[in-house]
């Protein structure tokens, strides 16, 4: 009997000693704002994430969004309310952005009229916006039940304003996920984030941090062309957001209030540049090991042999192509002695080769983690060139709009791919580029060496994120990170009141100088006239 008891007494004991070690479980309440397309896939990855520690999550969703559909086994709770649109806006609205940029590539010639149609096409973006924040602050009940829920914080991208405003009259602190927002403007001018012109390549530019003097020139009004957008395009917000919140304020006032800014990017893509302690570099959070493939194509991947297999993913934005275009690079895949995996939607193109296969969806991640896979040919989504990142694959980019010249520019500048122009690309130039990233071993090892740096973190990227998720919630905000410079006007930040007093002072004593020896010369003078006479 006493042995029973003994026995008993030390599995107690060793219960209390791992409910020791594991300390204080805390779990909470987070409310999300996110945005569509690769936007939302990423932050999903931080949901699941969330759930999958305990806490509940809700997220807030229009019944007009193209890729939040809510799931019979979901473990998060969807608060769907109703728009005043048309459930195809957003579609439309993205096409024509995607046109814009397809038809009118920014060169120096015409980015002036690009950026004009890109504000034209953002006011349009905003409207809608502007609706969607409206259907839910101008909600009495939907705004009551999230006051009642108690949440302990808010998880927004800052790329669909309004996040910040909700988490506000909820009064709770917000957080934000995103790669950079509209020309990189609300890290700049909201989080305050320096960015030297010299050296910090502006959004959309296409620029490293190696520049000449013609492309420091075009970076530096580059940023000042980006204000001006943002400033002509983005200004009625203040108005709105004074309003709401019924006091003079302006949106980036209130943008600056995020306790943390999650940046999907890190240095094995970035390039150095300053950033501020409540800035955390988060990229890559959704990229894991290669799980086995479907049978059918895995059988496919095998009959590769020892050629290998190249991956072909436009994103999820990109349905089809034009007839002629699509046929130009199934020829091009054709020639190769690859096996090609192809996400594509469109109409089957006339010069598909036996070597390709045209999928609907791939496992894209656990095709690139195949020992087979050989080159990744992509439009330069964030999320694909991370998966290509992480598994130490060499790219060919085909980007076609927003960040993805920008991100192709970055990665060919680490040497691990080449860059190929959507609108005049021949058949010829794909194969080309795709021998150079397979048969080069240079693309390979620099693949390799950026997979690497992405792997080898004190914490992985994910576990980041969702720390300073929870440790805003555990303190009710990070206050401590966040710069003083969010309390001073900009000629204060740029300390131009204290240059203008310097020189004040300056100009007072050079003046009272230059009297005192005009005085004394007038004096001297007369002193000398009159020993003369």
């Amino acid at each position: 009997m006493a042995t029973k008891n003994t026995g008993s007494k030390k599995y107690v004991q060793l219960l209390l000693l791992q409910v020791a070690l594991l300390g204080p479980v805390f779990c909470g309440k987070v409310l999300v704002w996110p945005t569509e397309g690769s936007h939302w896939l990423n932050m999903n990855v931080i949901i699941q994430e969330l759930i999958h520690r305990g806490h509940s999550v809700t997220i807030l969703v229009s019944n007009a969004t193209l890729f939040i559909k809510p799931k019979a086994n979901a473990r998060e709770k969807i608060e769907l309310y109703n728009v005043p649109f048309k459930k195809d806006l957003p579609q439309t609205l993205i096409n024509g952005i995607v046109a814009l940029w397809l038809n009118n590539r920014p060169t120096i010639l015409t980015f002036w009229h690009f950026y004009k149609e890109l504000g034209r096409l953002s006011v349009d973006w905003q409207k809608m916006n502007k609706l969607m924040c409206d259907s839910v602050l101008a909600n009495p009940e939907l705004m009551a039940r999230l006051r009642g829920a108690g949440y302990d914080m808010l998880l927004s991208d800052p790329v669909t304003p309004c996040g910040e405003l909700i988490a506000l009259k909820l009064d709770i602190p917000f957080v934000y996920s995103l790669r950079f927002s509209p020309a990189f403007t609300l890290e700049r001018h909201c989080g305050k984030i320096p960015t030297p012109p010299s050296y910090t390549p502006a959004a959309l530019s296409e620029l490293t941090d190696h520049m000449s003097f013609v492309e420091r020139i075009k970076n530096f009004v580059s940023y000042h062309l980006q204000d001006y957008v943002f400033q002509t395009y983005w200004g009625h917000w203040d108005i709105y957001y004074s309003k709401i919140l019924g006091r003079p304020t302006t949106l980036c006032e209130t943008i600056g209030k995020a306790e943390i800014w999650l940046i999907r990017t890190y240095w094995d893509f970035e390039f150095p540049r300053p950033f501020l302690p409540n800035f955390e570099f988060v990229g890559g959070l959704h990229c894991q090991p290669a799980k086995p493939l479907p049978k059918e194509m895995e059988e496919f991947v095998q009959s590769s042999g020892e050629h290998g297999i190249v991956v072909f993913s436009l994103g999820s934005m990109v349905y089809n192509l034009s007839d002629e275009k699509s046929n130009v690079i199934a020829k091009a895949l054709s020639q190769l002695p690859q096996k090609v995996l192809w996400r594509y939607k469109g109409k089957k193109p006339e010069t598909l080769g036996s070597n390709t296969r045209i999928y609907d969806w791939i496992p894209q991640n656990d095709l690139l983690g195949h020992p087979s896979a050989k080159a990744f040919i992509t439009h330069g989504g964030t999320n694909g060139l991370y998966e290509a990142i992480y598994h130490g694959i060499p790219m060919v980019g085909i980007p076609m709009f927003a960040d993805q010249h920008d991100n192709i520019a970055h990665v060919v500048a680490k040497g691990a791919a080449v860059h190929v122009d959507f609108n005049t690309l021949k058949t010829q130039d794909l194969v080309d580029a795709l021998n150079t990233v397979i048969y080069n071993s240079t693309y390979k090892e620099n693949a390799l060496k950026l997979s690497k740096i992405q792997h080898d973190q004190p914490v992985k990227p994910l576990d980041r994120a969702v720390f300073w998720i929870e440790f805003v919630m555990r303190h009710k905000g990070a206050k401590h990170l966040r710069p003083a410079s969010h309390h001073l006007t900009w000629y204060q930040y740029h300390s131009l009141d204290v240059l203008a007093f310097l020189f004040t002072c300056v100009a007072i004593t050079v003046f009272i100088l230059v009297k005192c020896c005009l005085c004394c010369c007038r004096r001297c003078g007369r002193i000398a006239k009159r020993k003369k006479e």
